[in-house]
């Protein structure tokens, strides 16, 4: 681990913070290069009804419209939770250098947990290396967090409403 890895990965959560607080599933991303913040993101695929709003494909996106390109060579993407598939996708095409991540996905991770694209797949023409995990307990803490208290409101509101009559 490199000494600005958890000093990003620290920027990545705070944005993560960020998305829990607008009700999203707290993850947050960062785009580097050469010791500079080209892009930042967080998940909002709830507040814009867009699904590929993840962390990561905003600081991408962020990142092409200050520099003006979609490739983003010889940068780092610091991202709080291991991407999933189509973020992985976005990170090949925008040409990443390297995806460092903070906590694994045993659900949905394309960094190993469930597939391996970056960087075993030798069909790309790209290849993005991916390191990780980086405060693991810090990222993992704030999500498990996040969905306890997510089940909690969910079951006190189910059994607040006047429909959900428990059944004989």
């Amino acid at each position: 681990m490199e000494c600005n890895d958890q000093h990003w990965m620290q920027q990545a959560l705070a944005l993560a913070k960020r998305a829990a607080c607008e009700g999203e599933v707290p993850v947050g991303a960062v785009l580097v290069r050469d010791g500079v913040l080209i892009g930042a993101g967080w998940n909002r695929p709830l507040a814009t009804h867009d699904p590929s709003a993840h962390a990561e494909i905003l600081a991408l996106r962020d990142a092409g419209q200050r520099l003006g390109n979609y490739r983003l060579p010889a940068s780092r993407l610091y991202v709080t939770l291991e991407p999933c598939v189509m973020c992985a996708g976005a990170m090949i095409h925008a040409r990443v250098e390297t995806v460092i991540f903070g906590t694994l996905d045993p659900k949905a991770g394309a960094c190993g947990s469930v597939f391996d694209l970056l960087p075993a797949d030798g069909r790309f023409n790209h290849h993005t290396q991916c390191r990780g995990p980086i405060l693991a307990t810090a990222c993992g803490e704030l999500l498990r967090e996040f969905f306890r208290n997510r089940r909690a409101s969910h079951k006190g509101a189910n059994q607040r409403r006047p429909d959900r009559q428990p059944q004989k």
